[in-house]
């Protein structure tokens, strides 16, 4: 059993994990802006505040904390918010440990898919590719900097790129449940994506199996728009309509943020998967099916 402090722990992976990790006897500790439970510990990134006795006897840290990335549309002040949440986040926390002496096992951060760039192409991305040279490029680059300041301290450092993630409730598919299911732009960008419940058990394997370095937390089945619309109509029983959604509308609507909707590559889970990682929901039909 090991005692493992979540940052993000009421959002939408974080709740989900929380149960996941207790289920499995562990300790769960959570870091928030406004707490409200008993194992719940108060930080305030503005006053760079936070509440020592969170860390007390605390070998992991899960570093989920950071502002949604299609909340709102991408102004300056809005980018810099999903820089800061999880940069400075990041920050205040290896500070902390620096000056504490906090012995952890191991930091474990989330970043997303889109540290490869928003653009479509037939390359299948792997976790030794590049940084893509845009804005989603440049935050998971910085996220992911931020994480490997713990190597400093002999810390081992853990970082999962995820893709849309697939629940139950709230998320991405939420928003995608409408009474006609069509494709976006093109309908030829792929939409890497994984289960949340796998991508749980990655954050918990890299507890209990000593997962260690950079993987893409995505599901091994890849899809495009179009294929995913399809599939998603026929999971929840609405109907599919092939005309897709104007890339000019999504521009319209969304602005810099479209580009998240209009773009995407292929992403490895190879490297996981060599690691001994096993879906469960490893096909989009079976994932949907589930949630």
């Amino acid at each position: 059993m090991a005692k493992i402090l979540i940052t993000g722990g009421t959002g939408l992976v974080g709740s989900r994990l929380t149960k996941m990790l207790v289920d499995k006897n562990h300790e769960v500790a959570i870091l928030t802006r406004s707490p409200d439970a008993k194992n719940e510990y108060q930080w305030d990134l503005q006053k760079k505040t936070i509440d020592k006795k969170a860390f007390e006897n605390t070998d992991y840290i899960i570093h989920l904390a950071g502002a949604g990335i299609a909340d709102e549309r991408w102004t300056k002040e809005r980018k810099k918010v999903i820089i800061d949440s999880r940069v400075e986040s990041a920050n205040l926390l290896f500070e902390t440990v620096k000056k504490e002496n906090i012995n952890l096992k191991g930091f474990i951060s989330a970043s997303g898919s889109g540290y490869y760039g928003a653009f479509t192409t037939d390359k299948i991305f792997t976790e030794t590719d590049k940084v893509g040279k845009d804005f989603l490029g440049a935050v998971c680059e910085k996220w992911e900097n931020a994480a490997h300041q713990f190597e400093e301290l002999k810390v081992p450092v853990t970082i999962l790129r995820t893709g849309i993630v697939l629940s139950e409730k709230g998320g991405a598919l939420e928003k995608m449940r409408l009474p006609i299911i069509s494709p976006l732009g093109s309908g030829k960008q792929y939409m890497p994506w994984i289960h949340i419940d796998d991508l749980c058990k990655m954050y918990i394997q890299a507890i209990e199996s000593n997962l260690i370095g950079v993987y893409n937390a995505v599901a091994p089945e890849h899809h495009t728009s179009t294929t995913f619309s399809k599939v998603l109509a026929k999971s929840i029983g609405r109907p599919y309509v092939g005309i897709c959604v104007p890339s000019f509308m999504l521009k319209l609507l969304f602005g810099d943020m479209s580009k998240i909707l209009l773009e995407g590559s292929r992403i490895s889970a190879k490297k996981i998967e060599e690691k001994g990682y096993s879906f469960r929901f490893e096909t989009l039909k079976k994932a949907l099916n589930n949630v």
